[in-house]
């Protein structure tokens, strides 16, 4: 069985999750790294572990601040895979809302270090923004756009944007939606 397996190998599709690409193209992960240097904390055992197996490559994208017909269709091409035709939209920036201002934060979360360390701070993020409530915000600091996360905490109800400052510095602001 084992067998067919390595000779039947996924797609590679927008919707293909990080960690399947890697199971099965092992090849692939220095061509990610190539795309995008944020990819090298992949090699963190840790994050590997977590971010790999809720990212998918069109959420990879927007972390990696690449457009998804490019990485998808490299990443294809690297596998001995043909093209194939992706709407790129995972770079479409949006105006700034009045609510994503610093005056209304009551928790910042400054992520880079549990980062650097391995550590996913969905568990924390989606505990703490429970505290608050009407105008207040919660504001995440990442290297990277954390898609994933922006992903889990618009399905329980709050409103996201994701401010790009300098040097691979996101804030993310998070609030309940009215």
């Amino acid at each position: 069985m084992s067998d067919i397996k390595n000779i039947i190998k996924k797609e590679i599709t927008p919707q293909t999750m990080v960690s399947d690409l890697l199971e099965n193209y092992p090849e692939l992960e220095d061509k990610l790294i190539e795309i995008s240097p944020i990819f090298k904390k992949l090699k963190n055992p840790i994050l590997r572990k977590t971010v790999s197996k809720v990212a998918t490559l069109k959420q990879a994208a927007t972390i990696g601040n690449v457009q998804i017909g490019f990485l998808i269709n490299q990443l294809r091409e690297a596998a001995g895979l043909g093209n194939i035709n992706v709407k790129d939209d995972n770079l479409q920036r949006q105006a700034k809302p009045n609510w994503a201002n610093k005056i209304n934060v009551k928790i910042e979360y400054d992520a880079f270090i549990d980062l650097e360390n391995g550590i996913h701070p969905a568990g924390k993020v989606t505990k703490q923004v429970h505290d608050i409530n009407g105008n207040e915000l919660y504001l995440l600091i990442t290297p990277f756009v954390p898609a994933p996360l922006i992903q889990m905490v618009e399905e329980k109800g709050y409103e996201v944007y994701t401010d790009e400052l300098e040097n691979h510095r996101f804030e993310t602001y998070i609030k309940r939606k009215e």
